[in-house]
Order: C-alpha cells, then sequence, then structure tokens
C-alpha cells in the first residue's frame, strides 16, 4: 500500500513538473519582442528590394526576403513630427493634435508603447521622434533634440542632454544594441523604437561612404522638368531641386573663399565647424576638389539643375548606405542572441520622399513619392518568407497591429486596424480606400493645405485654404501624375465615385470642413 502510494506520488510530481515545463517553453504563451526601425525620408525608390535599381540595400532587403514586403504602404500625413504622433496614437492627424511640425504633442495621450508597457513589455525609444517633451510609455529613452545632427550628435537620455562624438547613424545603432544587449530586462518581452535621422535633408554621409557614388551620373527621372500645366498647387511651392537647393546647405559647396553665397550658408558652417579635425580632413579632401571643379565650369540652366541633382543624388543614397548598415547589425544580434524567431522586424520610413520627380526633393504631397512610403516585414512565427503584400496599408495601422501581436487591448479610439492577418495570409476583406491630409501651410516650402482620397486606381485631392482646386488622377493610366482629368467628361462617374469615397473617409475618421477651419485659426 505504501509502495503504490509512493509510485502515485513520484507521477504527479512528474506531472506537475512536466506541466511547468510546457508553460514556460510553449510558444504561444510567449509575447512576441517587437523592433521597430524607422528612418526619416527614406524614399522606397531607394531601397533595391523595390526594384528602382538607383542603390543596393542588401540588409533592408533581407528583411522582405526572409519576411514580407509591402508594396502599397502609405502614410496619412506627409511630414516628419505628424508621421511619428500618427504612428504612436493610431490617430489621424486632426484627432492626435500633431497636425504639423510647429504644433506641440500631447504626450498625455494613449499611445501603443504605454499599452505594451501596461501589458508586461519593458520599452524603449532611441533615436529620432522629433517632437518636444519627454517621450511617455517608455521605460527608457535617448532621443535626438528636434532634427538631430549628423556629425557629433546631442542626445537626449532620459532628460537630460549630452553630446556623443562620432556619426549619427552608427551612434544610433550602437545605442539600440546597446540597450538590447545590456539594459532591458531579459524576462520580459521588448519594444525597441530603433530610429534613424538619416536619410533626412541635409544628406552628411559617413566618411567611409563619401566617395560611394563618385563613378556614378544618375539620369533624373522622366517628369524632372515638370511644367505643371492642369496642377496650379503643384507649380506653386518651394522643393525645387533646380530653385530652392542650397548650394552650401544641402549641396556642400561650402566654399573657403567665400564667393558661393547662399541663403543657408551659416547653417552649413556651423554643421562644419561641429566636426572634429579628423572628420573635417576627411570631409574637406572629397569635397573640396568638387567645390573647385563646380567654380570653374559656372554651370547655368539646366545643365546646373542636372548638375544639382546629380550632386543630391550621390548624398542622398549615401547617407541609406550607413542605415543599411545599422539594420545588418540588429538583424545579425537578434540571430546571434536567439531572438529573431520571436522578435517582429518591421523596417520602415516616416513618409516617401522626391527623388528628383516633378522636379522635387522633400515630400508633403499627396502625390505617390511622399505619400506612399517603404514597409518591409520580418515575424518567421507568423510571416512566410518571400511574403508580398499588394493591399493599401497606412502608419495609422501601425498601433493596433502591434497591440494585436502582443495580445494586447486595442482601444476604440484607435481609428488604424491590424494588418496582421494581412501580411499572416488570412485576411479575407481589407480596405478599399485610405485617407491623406496635410496642413503646414503658410509654412516651409510652401505646400498648399490639401486632403484626399486613394483608391487601387485613383486619386481625389482637394487643395484649399488661399486656393480652391481638385485633382483627379487615374493611376493605372497615368502612375507619375503628370495629367488631371478632374472635369474630363469622361471620368464624370468615376470623379462622382471619388467625391463619395472622400466624404465617407472623412465622416469615418471624424474629420470636417469644420474640423479644417479650427486648425487653420489655430495657425493664425
Amino acid at each position: 500500500m505504501k509502495a503504490h502510494f509512493y509510485f502515485l506520488k513520484v507521477i504527479a510530481f512528474i506531472a506537475l513538473v512536466a506541466t511547468n515545463c510546457f508553460a514556460q517553453e510553449a510558444p504561444a504563451t510567449k509575447k512576441p519582442n517587437i523592433v521597430f526601425i524607422m528612418s526619416d525620408d527614406h524614399a522606397y525608390q531607394a531601397i533595391s528590394a523595390y526594384g528602382h535599381g538607383l542603390n543596393n540595400t542588401p540588409n533592408i532587403d533581407r528583411i522582405a526576403k526572409e519576411g514580407a514586403i509591402f508594396k502599397k504602404g502609405f502614410v496619412t500625413n506627409s511630414i516628419c513630427a505628424p508621421s511619428r504622433a500618427v504612428m504612436l496614437t493610431g490617430k489621424h492627424s486632426h484627432i492626435n493634435g500633431k497636425i504639423d511640425n510647429v504644433h506641440s504633442f500631447d504626450w498625455n495621450q494613449e499611445n501603443f508603447a504605454k499599452t505594451l508597457q501596461a501589458n508586461g513589455y519593458e520599452t524603449a525609444m532611441i533615436g529620432k521622434i522629433h517632437m518636444d517633451g519627454l517621450p511617455q510609455g517608455f521605460d527608457y529613452s535617448m532621443v535626438l533634440p528636434g532634427q538631430g545632427q549628423y556629425y557629433n550628435p546631442d542626445f537626449i537620455e532620459n532628460g537630460v542632454t549630452k553630446r556623443i562624438e562620432g556619426y549619427v547613424t552608427k551612434i544610433t545603432t550602437d545605442l539600440a544594441i546597446g540597450w538590447l544587449d545590456q539594459q532591458r530586462n531579459p524576462d520580459k518581452p521588448f519594444l525597441l523604437l530603433y530610429h534613424q535621422k538619416a536619410p533626412h535633408r541635409t544628406w552628411m554621409p559617413e566618411e567611409k561612404y563619401l566617395r560611394l557614388f563618385e563613378d556614378s551620373t544618375f539620369a533624373p527621372p522622366a517628369n524632372f522638368f515638370d511644367d505643371y500645366v492642369g496642377r496650379e498647387a503643384a507649380a506653386h511651392q518651394e522643393m525645387s531641386i533646380d530653385k530652392d537647393m542650397d548650394l552650401a546647405y544641402d549641396l556642400k559647396m561650402l566654399d573657403k573663399d567665400g564667393d558661393i553665397q547662399t541663403k543657408y550658408r551659416d547653417s552649413a558652417e556651423a554643421m562644419h565647424k561641429r566636426m572634429s579635425p579628423e572628420q573635417r580632413k576627411a570631409w574637406d579632401a572629397y569635397y573640396d576638389p568638387i567645390i573647385k571643379k563646380f567654380k570653374a565650369d559656372k554651370l547655368t540652366g539646366k545643365e546646373l539643375a542636372l548638375w544639382k541633382f546629380d550632386r543630391y543624388m550621390k548624398d542622398y543614397l549615401a547617407t541609406i548606405q550607413s542605415v543599411d548598415d545599422g539594420v545588418g547589425e540588429m538583424l545579425d544580434y537578434l540571430d546571434k542572441n536567439g531572438l529573431a524567431d520571436n522578435t517582429i522586424v518591421v523596417y520602415t520610413s516616416d513618409q516617401g520622399f522626391y527623388l528628383g520627380e516633378h522636379g522635387w526633393f522633400d515630400k508633403r504631397f499627396m502625390y505617390e513619392e511622399s505619400f506612399r512610403t517603404p514597409l518591409l516585414m520580418r515575424y518567421p512565427k507568423e510571416i512566410k518568407a518571400g511574403t508580398v503584400v499588394e493591399e493599401m496599408v497606412q502608419n495609422l495601422d501601425f498601433a493596433p497591429t502591434f497591440l494585436d501581436y502582443a495580445g494586447a487591448p486595442i482601444s476604440k479610439e484607435i481609428q488604424g486596424e491590424s494588418f496582421r492577418k494581412l501580411v499572416g495570409g488570412t485576411e479575407k476583406k481589407w480596405r478599399d480606400a485610405i485617407y491623406y491630409t496635410y496642413y503646414e501651410y503658410p509654412g516651409e516650402h510652401k505646400v498648399k493645405r490639401h486632403h484626399g482620397v486613394r483608391t487601387d486606381r485613383y486619386k481625389l485631392i482637394h487643395f484649399y485654404y488661399d486656393i480652391d482646386q481638385w485633382e483627379l488622377y487615374d493611376l493605372e493610366k497615368d502612375p507619375t501624375e503628370m495629367n488631371n482629368v478632374y472635369g474630363d467628361s469622361r471620368y464624370k462617374k468615376v470623379q462622382q465615385q471619388m467625391h463619395q469615397k472622400l466624404k465617407e473617409a472623412r465622416k469615418k475618421y471624424k474629420d470636417s470642413d469644420e474640423k479644417d477651419q479650427q486648425y487653420i485659426n489655430a495657425g493664425k
């Protein structure tokens, strides 16, 4: 009898141990880690996985190869700080209050990091956020003030400012990996926002990549010399490579004789002086011969415009190479430390960017190159390698998607939708239209206020405030948006349908003419 009782106790003990082991090891009960990588102004055209042939980004491409690439990722407001506010809150700009780079952001409102933090995650934000105030929802923050500097940048660590010597992209990567390796609690799932400054203006490459495209000459897009016929709002802006790109500030023609005097030369000199003697020596060794040749050539007209474009592309793409290096270091770290399988990795940008399309640099417009943003995602547990997503998603959707993966509650205030099932291949129905707003006018680059709606094939835009202009594009026949067909009798039915789509979108997202006027009055 005693022997039988002892045998039952042993069996019970073994069952208990087995149950506990299963509970600890069962992958279904383990919340995924999240590494959210965001660069600034990274055009989808400048990621080799998208097939435009401008440059080579093997590490970013690796995310697509091992996970998914989204062919139609979009933003809701193509400008730095508002895009980030939408990403954090899952709410459109007119709801979260951050409509432009000027208005303040209310950190007291809910964001997805706060929700994850409340649901057992350890959270960190490292790099650029471009919003004043101490970031809320993060156990650790190490952020750039404002736009930040490329060389020897200042960082704000949990509210305390310090300067770090080196190149900002490399520093941000080292800080992000350092937090993962040395500071986080290994017993908790983590959220890491790893956000790069590059390739934001003024496109200052790392020393080792100064000569990366030295032997390349970039041909401009076919519509580089756009005449803007039929598109009044597109004609009235200050983001032309030809007319508005500053020789000293943007293109590094900071001659020591002072012959090249420009609007932003003082700012260019300040950035140059910020460098260490060693950094400046490498910089000058590269740019001084270019400056000398530029002054001797005395370019004008179209030749000068094309030279500016080529110079811009060389610097812009070179800054991206350092970003790609950082992505590779992060992916390697996750692999080597056994974290890759249970970590969601997302790469995106706060918006797209013009690389000479319509003759422009910068963003802001609802036209495709700035409206659309790169988006790549890897999560081996759920996302099949080589997945291609053709449906339209927006930065509005990041918050609910991350909360969905984490099993955390999704507030009813969130306006985005989780694309977990979409990228996982089980979503049967998805949205057929997306909504866009832009508010920063009058302001830098002078892009008119506008809002609009896009479907798979068509796009309707309304420019307002000091003009009243409508534009309609057939993206299938006119992918570069050169022919405004608004008012064309052949598109009468489509035009009516798109107006209805816009009306429905504004109602769905709680926007209105009264809301527009509220923000117009607030800016006066």
